[in-house]
């Protein structure tokens, strides 16, 4: 592997090219099919390095020609397109919430080949419980792939934080309070055998937007909403994650002061007074029937959602109060970032989103900032997996996959 100190990690995003190797991979990737004398152009290596770099990848089998492509110069010889192969390797994406734990398999490229959701652990579940289950699943996802796990980059798994990246859960609510301080990092490379990232699902489900959206914007974010609410902003492909991978913590800001109490230890948190436990609580004390869905998580979320798409005006009138408050937040996030697009994403939006969107559009496009931005608000097309999807695609822009 050629190590390359003229590409170093930029602080605070996600895994950055630290190797000419890398750069060039990551360059392709993007782009789906590039010359030679495009890569130059794009990494601001000379045209040798390059020339090198590409030899080696396509003797590996990471990279291989794709054709010729049409001349930038009056009578000149069409460039040869390089491409990655795209079955070469893959990598897993694992997102765990307290009613689901979504696995999907992304090949080389980046194309998702494969998903997979089954039921979660419920609130207080053993970490150690979830670990067990992860290395049966992965093993079982792979078997129906038909993939050989030589093949396999590694893992990443994604879970709500604050979290320590690539350590721990440095707290939680009280239904994830045996995850605070459990080495779930060690532990999954342990039973799992492979190299695993952790990253909180917020700014997973901002990297994974490129592929479960079809737009592509240079300054975008993502309002995610599971049983917690949080927020990503990827800037020009790269996932702003901040100095622990923290960033966009949006559910714990105040928007109400004097309100409730929040499990971070705020009072008037985003997340208290407009996030889905908040409106299953408000939906029992209204006297709603979720039938079997009695728990505080996205599936008795998604009861009340289904009551009030049908016309249940209690049930409507419960979470569009949560979308009111939570256009707050998205107007923040607008506001601070400069954003051309917002994508709400996550399993809350997944069954609820119709509801929301207006709302958050209208919010956003009151103000001047939005108005003059022209931001776009969006509801992610698959919200459920966008996170997973993320937790893989950092997988493949890591510092293990580089030696791939």
């Amino acid at each position: 592997m050629q190590q390359g100190s003229d590409w170093p990690r930029s602080p605070g995003y996600d895994p950055a090219p630290t190797s000419s190797r890398a750069l060039i991979v990551d360059s392709i990737r993007s782009a789906g099919t590039l010359s030679r004398v495009e890569l130059t152009q794009i990494t601001g290596l000379t045209a040798p390095s390059v020339t090198t770099v590409v030899r080696r990848l396509i003797d590996d089998g990471l990279v291989a020609e794709a054709g010729r492509g049409t001349s930038t110069a009056i009578g000149g010889k069409p460039r040869t397109l390089l491409r990655i192969r795209a079955a070469a390797r893959y990598a897993v994406g694992v997102h765990l919430s307290n009613d689901s734990l979504t696995y999907v398999l992304v090949d080389y490229a980046g194309g998702v080949v494969a998903r997979w959701r089954r039921d979660g652990p419920g609130d207080e579940s053993d970490p150690e419980d979830v670990v067990e289950r992860v290395a049966t699943e992965t093993g079982e996802l792979l078997d129906r792939s038909g993939i050989d796990s030589s093949r396999v980059l590694g893992l990443g798994f994604v879970c709500p934080g604050p979290l320590i990246r690539n350590r721990e859960v440095a707290s939680a609510p009280p239904t994830m309070a045996r995850w605070v301080g459990f080495p779930i990092h060690h532990r999954l490379e342990e039973r799992l055998g492979l190299p695993t990232l952790l990253e909180n699902d917020a700014t997973a489900a901002a990297a994974g937007t490129r592929l479960t959206t079809s737009h592509d914007v240079s300054v975008m974010a993502a309002l995610f909403m599971s049983e917690g609410i949080g927020s990503g902003l990827r800037l020009n492909g790269n996932v702003y994650q901040g100095a622990h991978g923290n960033a966009g913590e949006v559910g714990h800001l105040c928007v109400q002061i004097g309100g409730p109490r929040c499990w971070c230890g705020g009072t008037g948190c985003l997340e208290a007074v407009a996030g889905p436990a908040t409106v299953v609580a408000k939906a029992a004390a209204a006297g709603l029937d979720l039938g079997s869905q009695r728990h505080s998580g996205v599936a008795a979320f998604a009861a009340i959602a289904r009551l009030a798409l049908t016309g249940d005006s209690r049930a409507e009138a419960i979470i569009r109060d949560s979308a009111a408050w939570l256009a707050l937040g998205a107007q923040a996030i607008t506001n601070m970032y400069d954003v051309q697009l917002l994508v709400l994403t996550g399993p809350a939006f997944a069954v609820a989103g119709t509801i929301y969107l207006p709302i958050l559009q209208e919010q956003i496009l009151s103000s001047a900032f939005g108005r003059n931005a022209g931001t776009e608000v969006v509801l992610d097309e698959r919200g459920h997996d966008a996170a997973a999807i993320g937790g893989a695609l950092l997988m493949l822009k890591s510092d293990q996959a580089i030696s791939a």
